[in-house]
């Protein structure tokens, strides 16, 4: 969706819009392109994905990313006024909350087959005397 709103954005762009938009450096390096960047001009990499194979560590993880997408989205709704984009906007910002409770409902459910009284200060799946 969101290649799909940066196409119909830039599809039209002429050479004096590009320039007086700011958007010269980014064209030069991909056209029109969607590179993954961070509006501060940080490239996305890998080690963003904060994976570490431990159910509590990584449904915290998966929940946090969602929450800051969701603010990334409620940023751009807020400094966007075209409808064709706010409307999918909206849409991808629900559906981050979606995410959200889905993965909270999985913590519940993978904290109570755990230990209720373990708040996994060690993993029992690998740490055999964990709670001991």
């Amino acid at each position: 969706m969101i290649c799909a709103m940066v196409h119909q954005l830039t599809r039209n762009l002429s050479d004096d819009t590009i320039m007086a938009s700011g958007f010269a450096p980014y064209f030069v390096d991909h056209t029109t392109g969607v590179y993954p960047i961070a509006a501060a001009g940080i490239p996305w990499r890998a080690e963003y994905i904060g994976v570490k194979g431990d159910p509590i560590t990584d449904l915290h993880e998966d929940m946090a990313a969602e929450q800051k997408a969701r603010s990334t989205y409620d940023n751009l709704i807020r400094l966007i006024d075209d409808p064709d984009v706010l409307d999918p906007l909206r849409f991808l910002r629900q559906r981050e909350l979606n995410h959200y409770q889905r993965f909270g409902e999985a913590l519940e459910i993978t904290t109570d087959r755990l230990n209720r009284k373990n708040y996994y200060a060690c993993n029992p799946a690998f740490d055999k005397n964990c709670g001991k």
